[in-house]
């Protein structure tokens, strides 16, 4: 009872759309974190992303009449599930967008496959969503555990950091993250010294970060996002964690953390991001029409995975004339080679991983920073060939079918 009159108050309070014209109707619904910890990277600003997308597609002519609707799911697994049965069952929504939170994705990914809608993830980061249980209803676009382990935990290995101590959210992402760098770290002949799993959302790191001082790890794996990031980066600082010689690795890092924390906090930082707003001409004038619409804001990583995911999903159903089969959608969104102003072309795969390049990002000094929002360097780019599992590796049975379609082995 007490989830049906929160869906019936988040339904009613939290619903907003964009104007449509006659066409083929499509209803969108962008499900995120809109009050906690994962507001920042999320939240409001990836509905002004999912409208941005709308709004630039409409001028290619296409006769489609888009709605948006937008709902909190509290990184609660139960609340993200009902609300998507809702969403679908009774409110007519066709796609859902976006989703942090790891085990609330995987919710939503099984609520959308039993309903044959059509789920494009931007938020989570587990691998599992195109791993054995990968489905032919959903996209994973932004970035996974994987891509994290090899950008940041193999930068951190190649400069010496070769014993590690994880500091890990107890849910599935954090559970995720850890398990794919700790498999790097072996793989390159390290160690793993020991770990600890932390509430979430956490409120106190320090008992947590002095375990990982007293282990000894030239490295200590943030395994957790958010608020819990942030909180964690400036107890260590406190702690003066760095100053005692050992390294902090943020796994999954978004620049609205570095942004919070500001470089003053967070130089030096090695991070992995699929994107950020100055990597080019591109992404600066999306990034400067975003800021004008959210209070000056830069966009971040989900946010402007939400975009490109929207704009890719809207062409297929151009392309169908039909946003009826959910499988179908999907299925013509691999088919399509995907081209964006922020990801530039790529592919998705048969498992439903988006393949594009990641950034290793160091965090500038305050001397470097030209403004509040000038945070990265660019260390290497990281083909998307290189930076996301091997598609033969993830246990993904539609890459099997796939394969024998083809008459190929997978």
């Amino acid at each position: 009872m007490r989830v049906r009159v929160l869906l019936t108050a988040l339904l009613a309070g939290l619903a907003s759309s964009v104007a449509a014209t006659a066409g083929t109707p499509v209803k969108i619904g962008v499900l995120n974190d809109r009050s906690g910890v994962y507001a920042d990277i999320s939240g409001e600003g990836s509905v002004v992303a999912a409208r941005m997308a709308v709004e630039d597609f409409r001028p290619l002519g296409h006769d489609l009449a888009v709605e948006i609707v937008a709902g909190d799911h509290q990184n609660k697994p139960a609340v993200g599930a009902a609300l998507a049965r809702a969403w679908y069952d009774r409110e007519g929504v066709d796609a859902i967008f976006d989703v942090p939170t790891s085990s609330v994705a995987l919710a939503v990914h099984q609520v959308t496959r039993e309903r044959n809608k059509v789920f494009v993830d931007s938020g989570a980061g587990t691998a599992d969503l195109t791993g054995p249980d990968c489905s032919p209803n959903t996209v994973h676009w932004t970035f996974d555990t994987v891509a994290l382990a090899n950008g940041t935990g193999g930068a951190m290995v190649k400069r010496g950091g070769d014993t590690w101590f994880f500091v890990t959210a107890d849910y599935a992402f954090g559970e995720a993250v850890q398990r794919d760098t700790t498999a790097l770290i072996l793989r390159n002949g390290g160690k793993v010294l020991g770990s600890v799993k932390t509430p979430f959302p956490a409120s106190d790191f320090a008992p947590f970060l002095r375990q990982a001082q007293a282990s000894g790890a030239k490295v200590i794996g943030l395994a957790n996002a958010g608020g819990d990031t942030i909180g964690a980066v400036r107890e260590a600082a406190r702690l003066k964690v760095t100053e005692g010689g050992q390294a902090l690795a943020g796994l999954l890092i978004f620049s609205s953390d570095i942004h919070s924390l500001t470089p003053k906090v967070a130089q030096g930082l090695v991070l992995t991001e699929p994107f950020y707003w100055d990597l080019n001409d591109a992404t600066r004038a999306f990034s400067d029409r975003f800021a004008r619409r959210f209070a000056g804001r830069k966009p971040t990583a989900a946010q402007a995975g939400v975009y490109a995911g929207v704009l890719h999903y809207l062409k297929a159903v151009s392309a169908l004339r039909s946003r009826d089969d959910g499988r179908r959608v999907v299925a013509k969104m691999k088919e399509i080679p995907t081209d964006d102003p922020l990801f530039g072309k790529g592919t998705i795969r048969a498992d439903g991983r988006k393949i594009h390049d990641m950034y290793l990002f160091e965090v500038k000094k305050p001397a470097e920073s030209k403004g509040e929002w000038d945070l990265y360097r660019v260390l290497a780019t990281i083909p998307g060939s290189e930076a996301f599992r091997p598609l033969d590796q993830g246990g993904c049975p539609l890459v099997v079918k796939a394969a024998q379609a083809e008459g190929t082995r997978p």
